[in-house]
């Protein structure tokens, strides 16, 4: 019996790790999803993860404390690498946000639902293709391979917030930045010189009111340019989704230290 129960503590420890994964990773956290759905994938992965990770102190089960304790350490675990996921898709509808900031489309609002946030019309349309691009790569499998191979360097309940962990996620967010000026600068510059040019005919021509012709012209230009870039923006983010994955890896085996 004290090893049935053992063994029960072990699988719903398991199970919270995998559910702080499943809800706050990109596509199994979409509100989308039923949460019956993501509960019953969670029990699913949870059972046939619960024979390959080593057992816990049977101790555990006996004190609630130090129970509530693990439990608390293995969500954090989840969520901690399904936030971390999510930096790549921030990016992305970061840059979406500064393209339709500068094409004059901030007004026109859609509901992200990956963020719970409202997002223009072009950030949306790149967070889509993001999203797409990731199921394509199998990026949802390799979440699930990403939990399986935490608990291989993560026994349950080791304490994952260190120094190598804080320091990975502060790099890994600050790339948010740099990821959406990447991304967006192709158009950013184009404006950049049209704005040059509006200037120069406003000086030229000061009877002419640029702004109501240079207005209209950064749709339209920007539409172009993103009919031409898309196919650019396909292959970037594919190559930084499939480079990020060690990335993953890597913040998991600085969790382990």
């Amino acid at each position: 019996m004290e090893i049935l129960v053992a063994d029960f503590v072990k699988g719903i420890l398991i199970a919270m790790r995998i559910a702080g994964v499943f809800f706050t990773a990109p596509i199994f956290n979409l509100r989308a999803i039923p949460v019956r759905a993501k509960l019953l994938l969670t029990i699913i992965m949870a059972y046939i993860s619960l024979y390959m990770v080593p057992d816990i102190d049977p101790a555990v089960a006996g004190n609630f404390l130090l129970l509530l304790a693990y439990g608390v350490k293995e969500v954090m675990t989840g969520m901690i690498i399904g936030f971390a996921i999510n930096f790549i898709f921030y990016g992305i509808s970061f840059a979406g946000l500064i393209l339709g900031y500068e094409m004059g489309l901030f007004i026109a609002q859609m509901f992200d639902p990956t963020t719970e946030s409202n997002n223009n019309v072009v950030g949306q349309a790149l967070l889509i293709i993001g999203i797409l691009i990731f199921i394509v790569i199998n990026g949802h499998h390799y979440i699930i391979h990403a939990i399986a191979y935490s608990f291989k360097v993560l026994p349950i309940g080791i304490y994952t917030m260190n120094d190598s962990v804080e320091k990975i996620l502060v790099q890994y967010s600050s790339a948010i930045f740099m990821l959406a000026i990447k991304i967006a600068s192709p158009i950013m510059i184009s404006f950049f010189l049209l704005d040059i040019g509006a200037g120069i005919i406003a000086r030229v021509i000061p009877q002419m009111n640029v702004f109501f012709v240079v207005q209209p012209l950064k749709i339209e230009l920007g539409m172009v340019l993103l009919v031409f870039v898309i196919p650019v923006y396909v292959y970037v983010i594919k190559e930084i989704l499939l480079n990020y994955e060690n990335k993953i890896l890597e913040l998991i085996q600085k969790m382990g230290f």
